[in-house]
């Protein structure tokens, strides 16, 4: 998918008119829909186009469980146009692609993943709204945070990758700590697989999308968890992750973060980049790309990156 170009006069008459909605008027889903459904999905394609000829895919992952489903509306309403525009005006990356995907708990939720197709255009933000807000989650300190980096992994094919060696960007989104490792059941249930093992394990597994994908996870420190645990939050994932662990003090800058993250991934001084932009913003992003290494460390075994 992907098939069309960005217009920022659509996204402004879109978001005019998404304002004065309210949050349970835009997200009407009370179930999880088929078509988002990974275990009915064979595969999910970013390919170039002529208005998109050298596409890159973005995968934005959020947490819509509990209080964090105001990611979710906060994307609706903002973020994907911050995504597209500055990404489109700063040109850390050529014609991107966005999927988004909503993320709760195999143990516990209806629907633990949902994934839209990669699009170039306002179509995003339409099936954006149908992502079903469960507002799930269990007790057990964690959301499934790694089905993202399994669907990436096994369902979705890249032409940036297939034809020029380009990875892909895939952002984890949420306040709780790294999940345990996916079981076989977990596997079958949410993406219909049947796994040859037991177990997988989360660096195996980012070990696998890695292949295709720069993988980052953003830990939202306003979350309730984060919170009350956010020692606990930051060690997990800095230990999985290193730098490739950011912190994300102010959700309704989740756009700027990512763009910001990806401009020092593909070399951009960080310094700079938290100045490029104004006011609060430039705060919000030196915080969270303060540790990052510019262009980050690049592996030598044929772009695996081994965590």
């Amino acid at each position: 998918m992907g098939y069309a170009r960005w217009n920022p006069s659509d996204w402004k008459d879109y978001a005019s008119a998404t304002a004065a909605r309210s949050t349970d008027d835009i997200f009407k889903s009370r179930d999880l829909k088929a078509e988002f459904d990974p275990s009915k999905i064979t595969v999910r394609e970013s390919r170039d186009s002529a208005e998109n000829p050298q596409s890159t895919a973005i995968i934005i992952a959020c947490d819509v469980t509990g209080s964090m489903g105001s990611l979710a509306d906060n994307l609706v309403r903002k973020g994907i146009g911050t995504a597209f525009e500055e990404i489109l005006k700063r040109l850390p990356v050529t014609d991107p692609h966005l999927m988004v995907m909503g993320v709760g708990d195999v143990r516990c939720d209806r629907a633990p993943l949902q994934a839209t197709q990669f699009e170039a255009d306002l179509r995003i933000a339409a099936q954006l709204e149908e992502i079903y807000i469960e507002h799930g989650g269990g007790g057990n300190c964690w959301e499934s945070y790694n089905l993202p980096w399994y669907f990436a992994a096994q369902k979705t094919a890249l032409d940036c990758f297939e034809k020029r060696g380009k990875k892909g960007y895939l952002f984890t989104v949420g306040d709780e700590q790294i999940p345990e490792d996916l079981t076989r059941d977990d596997v079958k249930r949410a993406m219909g697989l049947d796994l040859q093992m037991d177990r997988l394990a989360n660096r195996d597994l980012l070990t696998m999308v890695g292949r295709q994908y720069e993988v980052f996870h953003l830990m939202v420190e306003e979350g309730s968890h984060y919170r009350s645990c956010g020692a606990e939050v930051r060690r997990g994932w800095t230990e999985l992750l290193g730098q490739r662990a950011i912190p994300l003090s102010d959700h309704t800058k989740l756009s700027e973060v990512i763009v910001s993250t990806i401009e020092v991934a593909e070399g951009r001084d960080k310094s700079a980049v938290a100045a490029s932009w104004g006011g609060d913003t430039s705060l919000v992003v030196a915080h969270a790309v303060g540790h990052l290494h510019t262009g980050l460390a690049k592996p030598k075994d044929g772009g695996v990156i081994r965590f």
